[in-house]
């Protein structure tokens, strides 16, 4: 919502525009402030217990807001976006539970480096397309350029998901390869036509869930 609040100032983001038609900005703004309050407050008990988890939060945060305001940096976003998104929320998760070396940091076993590591490979590639279909920072480059930035993205997702399999040998690394293979050949040569492709941006967000629901059930599989 905070992103929406920023971006329906640009006439050009016709998607976004559609979304909060009827709304002022205000309006989405006191959403977002809202949204943020409430979920904040869930953590309110553990924050207190455990003050470290309000650090994180705030960094969240604070990344969250970099990234609605400097969306045209090139792969610096992405970056921003998985961590704030990904990363720091799963380290909040192991550090309630108590699982940190050092005071602050969590502590991650193999596995759990591994799968986090291949969904933020693969997070990283898919909006990198999202962004194609949007317009926003990647498409404003050359078609060769971001050609070769989705390729190289998508090859290091790749591997990290054959690492993954060979350390581990769990068959269960092996469907994600669909992703960055799906990717690479939707980039087989320089796009500069997927501007408004709703129909490939939602097959995208319907896989990204189904992922996230495979993930999951990895994670509480014994």
């Amino acid at each position: 919502t905070l992103n929406d609040a920023i971006d329906m100032k640009d006439s050009s983001e016709k998607e976004t525009i559609e979304r909060v038609e009827g709304y002022s900005r205000k309006e989405i703004f006191v959403i977002s402030i809202g949204s943020f309050v409430l979920g904040t407050t869930c953590f309110l008990n553990d924050i207190l217990i455990n003050p470290l988890l309000g650090i994180y939060l705030i960094l969240i945060g604070f990344m969250v807001i970099f990234y609605c305001f400097f969306k045209y940096l090139v792969v610096i976003n992405h970056i921003i976006l998985g961590t704030s998104h990904i990363v720091l929320p799963w380290f909040m998760i192991k550090i309630n539970a108590g699982d940190t070396f050092i005071g602050f940091l969590p502590s991650l076993t193999l596995f759990e480096s591994l799968i986090l590591g291949t969904i933020i490979s693969v997070a990283f590639t898919g909006q990198m397309v999202h962004e194609m279909i949007d317009g926003d920072s990647l498409s404003k480059l050359k078609p060769k350029t971001s050609q070769v930035i989705i390729w190289c993205a998508s090859i290091v997702s790749f591997i990290i998901a054959i690492v993954s399999f060979f350390i581990t040998q769990y068959l269960m690394f092996l469907p994600i390869l669909f992703f960055p293979i799906g990717i690479l050949y939707i980039f087989r040569k320089p796009r500069n036509n997927l501007l408004g492709r709703s129909s490939l941006k939602d097959t995208g967000i319907i896989l990204g869930n189904l992922m996230l629901v495979y993930v999951i059930i990895l994670i509480l599989a014994p």
